[in-house]
């Protein structure tokens, strides 16, 4: 909890500092911090420190940050200009801190590349590791919370069950980390899919849509996979209602995510 306030801080004065943010919406504060003196255009949306639950058995935790541009100045910025669908974000990305710590974003162009850097902790530079990161269209893998399955819809439970206990044909690995940064980068480097569904608990999903699903959604499509939060609906085109809305996300690559297509309603 300690490290949730520190990181949330640091951020915030950062960004404050650097005269280009003009509002921040953050994981840690239920209010918009809007910043009237900033000369930007920019509102950067994050979870300063995601998976902090696991930071005491040394697990894989790390910072997902989405950044907005709006045409209103900052000082008339309102609560409602920042209600914008992730198809307009203009950056994404984030942050792992593990046995190394990497930072992997893109941003809409021509390229729309997903580039990944490692800090070199020798120069305390980002070194360019993955200069473009492509999801696999289908792999074996799937990661979710299988302890839930109870809770979840029986469409849904019926692929996790073809999946993981195929009457024919291999059956997937399960791999769940729990810290959605740790589980969605694996997903991207190997493949597979990445599930956080709405369950009875948790009509309208958990992760946040703003700053969670959002610049996860756009990292996967541009790295040639696709995210969904039903089927044949993306999550980049849904229009927020708050800036705390939660929802359910499937990604993965996109013969996973067709597969998954098969069986949800």
């Amino acid at each position: 909890m300690q490290l949730d306030v520190i990181s949330n801080e640091a951020f915030i004065t950062a960004l404050r500092r650097s005269n280009v943010v003009a509002a921040m919406v953050s994981e840690e504060d239920d209010q918009v911090i809007f910043v009237p003196d900033s000369l930007g255009h920019y509102v950067v949306c994050f979870d300063p420190l995601d998976g902090s639950s696991n930071i005491d058995v040394n697990i894989s935790i790390g910072t997902i940050f989405a950044i907005y541009r709006v045409n209103t100045p900052a000082a008339s910025l309102k609560l409602d200009d920042l209600k914008l669908p992730g198809s307009q974000l203009c950056a994404a990305g984030y942050c792992m801190y593990g046995s190394s710590t990497v930072m992997v974003m893109t941003a809409p162009g021509a390229a729309k590349k997903v580039s990944g850097f490692t800090l070199d902790p020798s120069t305390g530079e980002f070194v360019l590791s993955h200069p473009d990161i492509r999801i696999p269209a289908h792999k074996d893998i799937y990661s979710v919370n299988q302890g839930n399955s109870s809770k979840w819809s029986a469409d849904l439970r019926e692929y996790v069950n073809n999946v993981c206990c195929p009457s024919s044909g291999p059956s997937y690995s399960l791999r769940y980390v729990g810290s959605m940064v740790a589980d969605v980068h694996r997903t991207l480097i190997y493949g597979g899919i990445f599930a956080y569904p709405a369950d009875a608990k948790s009509k309208d999903g958990k992760l946040r849509l703003m700053y969670e699903a959002n610049p996860m959604a756009m990292i996967v499509e541009y790295a040639g996979g696709r995210a969904i939060h039903a089927k044949g609906k993306r999550v980049l085109d849904i229009e927020p209602t708050s800036i705390h809305q939660r929802t359910p996300i499937f990604l993965g690559g996109t013969k996973n995510i067709e597969e998954l297509e098969k069986y949800i309603n």
